[in-house]
């Protein structure tokens, strides 16, 4: 993706070209294709360019615009052909993306943002007025950070840009009280004084102050309803096929994730059909598969195989059989945000792929399990028919799904019953709002974890369940591209398509889970496009034994940090429960929550290079024991399995034997 930045000095005072070229030095790997600033006194703005298609190799950025509006772009336009027939009275013989975003921006002001459709973010300095807008896509798959201080504002497309300004910055609390119950909400970075802009919205910097304002909102009124099956196939189909089209516009070779599960097949097979059916001459579309065969329930191969069969094309392979060297628990860079980044042989494997190709579009199946019902929850379906009085197909409901997932009738009922209740009762009455015993209670108190970690919390109690499970699913994925690492590459996402997603959230559940026929529309819609041996694929492969065995080949590392972890000296864990948690999963017992575990663990890597490379700024004394060796326990722990209640039970594809939970995924 192409690299945007910027400093406006509000008290008028000219931008220093070595502050620019500073932030410029931790950006620039990003955009490999140039670099170009633009100044104006107290305004500096720094574009680096990463082309991925035709159009973008025509571009000049900062764009100035007919009233000397000047505007930097990262982004794709999917509805290219729309505006510039809207907008050809204006636009000249100059109909790249930027320019068209210009022009929009003249004519409709700040009204423009919601004509645009595709992945993107843009930065707009207005001279005349003294304003900046920053903005961003409906669901923040491109980012934009902005940094307010008294006197300026700098804003980047990456977080580490802003995070090695030289100054340092306070822990958000609110940020990592999301971070462990699910995802953070996507206005906030780990930095209190470091704000992203909120997917749908653009942030307006005008006589010094900063204001947001929506352009794009969830409309839990839109509703899409037809007589029969067939239609609703068909429209899905449609909105895919196009999905799928706009992101294969590129000059470059794609890569596509292909893993055997339904969402990357999916993508592969729509678009091997967009090029054999609509001719897109001279496209180069080659697929990339982990076969990770140190996994005892690992299933992939056998699928991965028949789609390259189908396709008639063998793809890319990392095979991967044992634990490499490279811990991932290192920071050998700075990171400006928490989390583990995946298997570093996985990683390293594909990036070699990548660069001896030469790819610079990835397509990623993210967002199918979402969208598409394999992660709907059938209670939520039970409760809104429950809702609608329409007892006799409750009943019925309430018997398949009691059979398919094994529980009783009259839990599955009271669950059913539960959804209604407002989130302040359903956090009292569920066991999933439960805070694990080894945060902090101050914290978990402080920052409302109960509510956080409850499913279907946010909008109206008065709202059907399927339309909060529809918000939900909605705020989860725009959180979870914010908070995913910058990349020298430009993934792609057809299941994330504005009309595709909005399509989706207007339509019955029955459409998308029916008992036994989890991801019912795909499957109806694409069976004359996919392998049969896929569309009938029901299971999951397993990956939990590599988080058990990758915490005892490093636990040597890890144990000294354990013993007096930095989030247990600040008040956010109990340091010894925490500990023993540990343990117990690198025993190879990994409880339903612990992603969560986890999650905390990462933290706790993260803020230890954060605070040694001065980034972050916490107590002088906890920040010397980084630095100084850490006291062992005077007394031996003793570690006891807690697998706590919990309001979600285990959904297909998963599965508790002996106290181990294995956790199962589709992968992408």
């Amino acid at each position: 993706m192409s690299v945007q930045a910027g400093i406006w000095n509000f008290d008028g005072a000219p931008v220093k070209r070595e502050v620019l070229l500073g932030l410029n030095q931790t950006v620039a790997d990003y955009g490999s294709d140039g670099e170009a600033m633009y100044f104006d006194g107290p305004l500096g703005m720094l574009f680096h360019p990463f082309h991925t298609t035709a159009e973008s190799r025509l571009e000049h950025q900062p764009y100035l615009s007919f009233s000397a509006a000047v505007v930097t772009w990262d982004g794709r336009l999917d509805n290219r052909s729309d505006l510039v027939t809207q907008l050809c009275a204006t636009l000249q013989n100059d109909k790249t993306d930027v320019a068209l975003v210009a022009a929009a921006f003249e004519r409709w002001n700040t009204d423009c943002f919601a004509h645009f459709t595709g992945d993107w973010a843009t930065a707009i300095w207005i001279p005349r007025e003294k304003q900046l807008l920053l903005a961003r896509d409906y669901a923040g798959i491109r980012h934009l950070f902005y940094y307010p201080k008294r006197t300026s504002v700098t804003w980047c497309t990456h977080l580490e840009g802003l995070a090695l300004t030289g100054d340092q910055f306070t822990l958000c609390d609110q940020y990592f009280a999301g971070y462990i119950a699910m995802w953070p909400e996507a206005h906030l970075t780990p930095y209190r004084e470091i704000h992203s802009v909120p997917p749908g919205t653009f942030a307006r910097f005008r006589n010094g102050k900063v204001s947001t304002h929506s352009y794009w909102s969830f409309d839990s009124h839109h509703k899409t309803r037809y007589k029969t099956d067939a239609e609703y196939e068909e429209h899905f189909r449609s909105l895919f096929r196009q999905s799928v089209r706009q992101r294969l516009r590129t000059d470059s070779p794609v890569l596509a994730d292909l893993s055997g599960g339904l969402d990357s097949t999916s993508v592969v097979c729509m678009a091997d059909d967009i090029r054999r059916k609509e001719g897109i001459d001279g496209l180069r579309l080659d697929t990339f598969s982990f076969l990770v065969l140190d996994e005892p329930g690992e299933e992939d191969p056998p699928y991965i195989r028949s789609i390259e069969k189908w396709r008639d094309r063998i793809g890319h392979h990392a095979e991967i059989r044992k634990l490499g060297q490279t811990s991932p628990f290192e920071y050998s860079t700075f990171v400006a945000t928490p989390g583990f980044g995946g298997r570093p042989e996985q990683n390293a494997a594909k990036a070699e792929v990548i660069a001896n190709g030469k790819y610079r579009v990835i397509l990623s199946g993210i967002g199918g399990d979402e969208m598409l019902g394999q992660v709907l929850d059938p209670r939520v379906q039970l409760a809104d028919t429950f809702r609608r009085l329409q007892i006799r197909e409750f009943a019925e409901q309430l018997h398949a799904w009691s059979l398919l997932l094994r529980r009783p009738l009259l839990h599955l009922f009271l669950d059913a019953l539960y959804l209604q209740l407002p989130v302040a009762i359903r956090a009292r009455v569920t066991g999933i709002a439960e805070s694990d015993s080894w945060l902090s209670a101050n914290f978990a108190t402080q920052q409302n974890l109960s509510f956080r970690q409850l499913g279907l919390a946010e909008g109206s109690w008065r709202w059907p369940p399927s339309v909060r499970d529809s918000l939900h699913t909605l705020l989860t994925l725009t959180r979870q591209m914010t908070k995913a690492r910058p990349s020298r590459e430009e993934t792609r996402y057809p299941f994330l398509d504005q009309k595709l997603v909005e399509f989706l959230l207007s339509i019955p559940t029955e459409q998308l889970l029916r008992p036994g026929h989890r991801r019912s529309l795909m499957r109806r819609a694409l069976a004359d496009l996919l392998p049969p041996e896929i569309l009938t694929r029901r299971t999951k492969s397993v990956s939990g034994r590599y988080h058990s065995a990758i915490l005892q080949k490093h636990w040597g590392d890890l144990e000294c940090i354990l013993r007096s972890p930095l989030i247990s000296r600040l008040g956010y864990i109990n340091q010894g429960k925490f500990y023993a948690s540990l343990v117990d999963a690198k025993n190879g017992n990994l409880s339903p929550y612990f992603l969560r575990l986890s999650r905390a663990l990462s933290w706790e890597l993260w803020l230890r290079q954060a605070v040694a490379r001065g980034v972050v700024s916490i107590s002088p004394d906890i920040a010397a024991t980084i630095r100084t060796p850490l006291p062992q326990p005077s007394t031996p722990l003793v570690v006891q399995a807690n697998l706590p209640s919990h309001e979600r039970s285990l959904a297909p594809g998963m599965s508790s034997a002996s106290g181990t939970t294995h956790l199962q995924k589709e992968r992408r």
